[in-house]
């Protein structure tokens, strides 16, 4: 029977795209990646893998071991789910890729948490603001903000995303506060790549009527952070998720502006991708992160 490492192994090297790609996700060098590669085609007398200087591919052969490589490891994890003797903890690792901001404001407290309460259980969080290939780059969850597209992944929306519009109290010192979303064209904005278009803030009218008002600035930034940072040195007005600069309302170092009018509010979801089994870690950590956004 083969090692259940060389076969994870394979697993991580087919979806990686590499060896090295395979070695970071696991941990371990690529040396040792090619050595468990190679332990399993000794093993069974077949080539899996072929690899050139530049590129790296599955055989044929290669592509149907893979299938089976998958459903050995998902059989596996149905295996110590069902003779797990504690039904409440939680044990495995886990990779979950999610947005920036949110991850540093809301799902790393939760990730915290979560390391408290079930210590045999290891998860890798990574924070980019680009939407990760699941299954290609090897994630078992990701945290989407923003309307989804039609795809093969489950889904499940665990929250909502709110915005506001803020300065700091120089700024606001030096410009005419707006009261409402026109005025902003006669002050300077700080301009968000993050929303599309950069330069069309949207709003709510009371009777829920949408519309957006083009603003314009000489700065433009595509990290929550940064906009924050800009902001707090009076260089405009910014257009940013709630979590990003709340803490800072609160404590004076920005002001909201606007308040009055709805700003954007875009959904939440947590996908994984399509397995005939789920292990019950991805479906706990779901609930746990949709408990963190509500709170």
């Amino acid at each position: 029977m083969p090692d259940l490492l060389n076969l994870q192994t394979l697993i991580a090297a087919a979806t990686a795209g590499s060896f090295a790609g395979a070695a970071k996700r696991l941990g371990i060098s690529p040396a040792m990646v090619g050595r468990r590669i190679q332990a399993l085609e000794q093993e069974y007398g077949v080539k899996l893998i072929e690899r050139t200087t530049r590129t790296q591919r599955l055989t044929e052969v290669g592509s149907r071991f893979l299938v089976k490589a998958n459903r050995i490891i998902d059989e596996l994890e149905e295996l110590n789910e069902i003779s797990r003797p504690d039904a409440e903890a939680m044990s495995g690792r886990l990779r979950l890729s999610a947005p920036t901001t949110l991850g540093i404001e809301r799902l790393a407290p939760v990730m915290a948490e979560l390391a408290e309460r079930h210590p045999a259980l290891s998860v890798e969080l990574n924070l980019s603001d680009r939407n990760v290939d699941l299954v290609a780059e090897g994630y078992d969850l990701a945290i989407r903000i923003g309307e989804l597209k039609p795809s093969s992944l489950i889904a499940r929306r665990v929250g909502s995303y709110h915005f506001v519009c803020c300065a700091s109290p120089t700024y606001l010192g030096r410009f005419a506060v707006p009261e409402r979303p026109e005025d902003l064209r006669l002050g300077r904005c700080i301009l968000n790549l993050n929303l599309v278009p950069r330069d069309e803030w949207p709003f709510v009218t009371k009777g829920g009527e949408s519309f957006t008002v083009g603003v314009r600035g000489n700065i433009e930034i595509d990290n929550g952070e940064a906009l924050r940072t800009a902001a707090l040195a009076g260089a405009g007005i910014i257009y940013v998720p709630v979590d990003l600069v709340a803490e800072d309302i609160t404590d004076g170092r920005l002001v909201e502006v606007l308040a009055g009018w709805r700003k954007l509010v875009l959904p939440i979801h947590a996908i994984h991708p399509s397995r005939r089994f789920v292990p019950g870690r991805i479906g706990a950590i779901i609930d746990a992160i949709a408990r963190g956004l509500r709170d």
